[in-house]
């Protein structure tokens, strides 16, 4: 079979074994679950959840790491089928990216300008830019992995789509635990953890998703 021709029976999903659908399904259950396993070990969720649910802020952040892992989740999909249309699902990103640039206007709006600094730098800065990568280490393995029951024509963004989608996961974990809920701090700090594992995800995709 000519390589056009394999190109074609993947895009039909005629190829054996597990299709990207089936694989990206078991890479969720099985990344969720390492990540669970290694935030609640490591971390755990923070002592005040009961009360911090009351607020208008800590819900926000699953909003917006929820809105990032779904978005990231179908770009991952599209770049592991040939011939999808990748550019419609990379567009589905504005949506937790406009979540988060309208809070920050809110917040720098409602909030005086002599603490906008004590927001923006939290409590959690270094805890953050290392938990969300270490918790990201196992849904990237296991997303990577998925990639490659597909046949990405791009393998470095397909690698850095599958560390945005590790990373949103392991965002949304790590959101449990953070107590510094100020879309200052989420925008700045988690916004540099998870372009930790995205860099990492397109410095391996050529490596792992060659074929």
């Amino acid at each position: 079979m000519r390589t056009d021709e394999f190109i074609r029976a993947l895009a039909a999903d005629q190829v054996v074994g597990p299709r990207p659908g089936v694989a990206f399904t078991l890479a969720l259950a099985s990344g969720l679950a390492v990540a669970a396993t290694v935030f609640l070990i490591t971390l755990g969720v923070r002592p005040d959840v009961a009360a911090a649910l009351h607020t208008v802020r800590y819900p926000f952040k699953f909003v917006v790491t929820a809105a990032l892992f779904a978005a990231s989740l179908q770009l991952a999909l599209a770049l592991a089928r040939p011939g999808s249309d990748a550019a419609t699902a990379a567009r589905l990103l504005a949506v937790p990216a406009i979540l988060i640039g309208g809070a920050l206007v809110i917040e720098l709006v409602i909030v005086p300008a002599n603490a906008w600094e004590a927001r923006l730098i939290g409590a959690n800065a270094k805890v953050c830019l290392v938990a969300i990568p270490l918790i990201a280490v196992g849904p990237l393995a296991a997303f990577l992995l998925a990639m490659r029951s597909g046949a990405p024509t791009a393998p470095r963004r397909a690698g850095a789509a599958a560390g945005l989608v590790a990373s949103g996961l392991a965002a949304t974990l790590y959101a449990a635990h953070c107590s510094d809920d100020s879309p200052l701090f989420v925008a700045t700090w988690y916004s540099l953890g998870i372009a930790l594992v995205v860099a990492t995800g397109a410095w391996l995709g050529p490596r792992v998703l060659r074929w």
